[in-house]
């Protein structure tokens, strides 16, 4: 396949006293009906980088993609001593609002991947104008769906794993070279399926390593020991209020099991499904070409030439 080299701006939006980094990539040759993708990455706080592959719709669609590093991450201001309860998922959808207010963008489409998808939801539910659709990726509509999809998972791992995992959690020893090992083995199956893992999810994975405040304080120290402010989080009773075209996919082996997303297409309005075969989380890793055909059909049949011909 010819590769076309597309032009990709940097810049940095102010955001209440910080600073968010944003990417724009722009199409070659764009397509007059084709709107903007603004996409979010997950942790929270694992930056953009193993999302970035997703700027390749650029290119595909003849649509602009823009990426950012949500505050606390990546590029964007690090804030190391701020309180855990700054970090609300209000504070994501404010900064949302304000990088696409100062990139004066109108009308849009939203993809989220894990934590991403779970912000597109929060963002989607407020019914902002000039949203046109949604796409929810390999993201949970509940913590508690998403914890015990985690607790059916790691009973499928070996007895030895499992019995690391749980004496660790139990000591709080989860820096133990033990535990880690055994993270690696949950992780390989149900997170990133590709060996080595690639380059972008390290980048992702070292900036939030090196600076861990917003996964640690939301999360937790991994993805399935969830001990963070997130603990308790849903949107489960307010996803009717979602009014766009949603499209929700996930990874036949994902940590987002079926149970755990299947409320957004339950509750949501029109929402439909895609499940990727042998891929887990990071389906758009595993398989990007498939991966962002089927994202690409779905943004372009909800652009509005598309639309106005339905």
């Amino acid at each position: 396949m010819k590769l076309v080299s597309v032009p990709v701006e940097t810049l940095s939006v102010p955001f209440r006293d910080y600073s968010t980094w944003v990417k724009i990539t722009s199409p070659e040759r764009p397509a007059p009906a084709a709107l903007p993708l603004i996409v979010l990455h997950g942790g929270p706080g694992m930056a953009h980088n193993y999302v970035a592959n997703i700027a390749g719709l650029a290119d595909e669609t003849g649509r602009t993609v823009i990426h950012y590093d949500q505050v606390g991450c990546g590029q964007s201001t690090h804030l190391p001593d701020a309180p855990a309860d700054f970090w609300t998922p209000a504070l994501f959808v404010e900064e949302f609002h304000t990088v696409r207010g100062a990139l004066g963008i109108g009308d849009y489409h939203l993809l989220g991947q894990s934590w991403g998808g779970m912000l597109g939801a929060e963002i989607a539910v407020g019914r902002p104008d000039g949203l046109r659709s949604l796409a929810i990726c390999n993201s949970p509509a509940s913590m508690e769906l998403w914890v015990a999809g985690a607790a059916e998972l790691r009973a499928q791992l070996p007895p030895q794993t499992r019995d690391a995992m749980d004496r660790h959690e139990a000591a709080g020893t989860v820096t133990d070279p033990e535990y880690l090992a055994a993270t690696l083995e949950f992780y390989r199956r149900h997170v990133c399926r590709m060996d080595p893992f690639p380059q972008d999810f390290l980048d992702s994975e070292a900036q939030m390593e090196a600076e861990p405040t917003v996964y640690h304080t939301m999360n937790g120290p991994n993805e399935f020991h969830v001990v963070g402010t997130l603990r308790d989080w849903t949107i489960i009773d307010r996803l009717g209020a979602v009014e766009v075209p949603t499209l929700v996919v996930a990874g036949e082996f994902d940590e987002a099991t079926p149970a755990t997303w299947q409320p957004y297409v339950e509750r949501i309005p029109g929402a439909r499904s895609h499940v990727f075969a042998d891929t887990s989380h990071c389906t758009h890793l595993e398989k990007p070409e498939e991966f962002r055909a089927v994202i690409g059909t779905f943004l372009s049949a909800h652009d509005p030439a598309d639309a106005a011909r339905n």
